[in-house]
């Protein structure tokens, strides 16, 4: 029997990898992928038409999705130590609790998301925020406090 613990910010940084992968696959395969993701149909329609407002912000997303990856990873030891790896952590878990808890007060600003694209991707933070949480819970006292 195996009795070694989940390494949480493992996990958290797996997921955030597969996450920047979606985006990459909306940029790739345009308008259809951003039709099903639910990113709203002027972003489908922009894709289609070759403007380059949907991979710019795609790309972006992508990019810090891999950062906070990096972070998960380097927390987790896999990678070397990032600069202010704790400070670092506490502030992508707490920007993806509130992303998925305060969803209500941002949809406003983006409406021709859809109801369903807030959902899932308020649940998908939830998840993220809380195993990047846990992770830095977990590993506290193994990251070094050299920041």
């Amino acid at each position: 029997m195996n009795n070694q613990k989940v390494n949480f910010l493992q996990v958290a940084g797996l997921l955030t990898v597969l996450a920047s992968l979606v985006h990459i696959g909306c940029i790739v395969f345009g308008g259809d992928w951003y039709r099903f993701l639910g990113a709203g149909e002027q972003m489908a329609q922009l894709a289609e038409s070759g403007h380059p407002y949907p991979t710019i912000v795609t790309s972006i997303i992508s990019a810090v999705l891999l950062l906070c990856a990096a972070y998960a990873f380097s927390g987790a030891g896999l990678i070397l130590r990032l600069p202010l790896i704790r400070l670092g952590l506490i502030i992508i878990s707490a920007l993806l609790l509130v992303r998925a808890l305060g969803f209500y007060f941002i949809m406003p600003a983006f409406p021709d998301n859809s109801p369903t694209f807030w959902l899932i991707s308020s649940g998908i933070c939830l998840i993220l925020g809380l195993t990047y949480a846990l992770g830095l819970k977990q590993r506290w006292h193994l990251i070094a406090r050299k920041d």
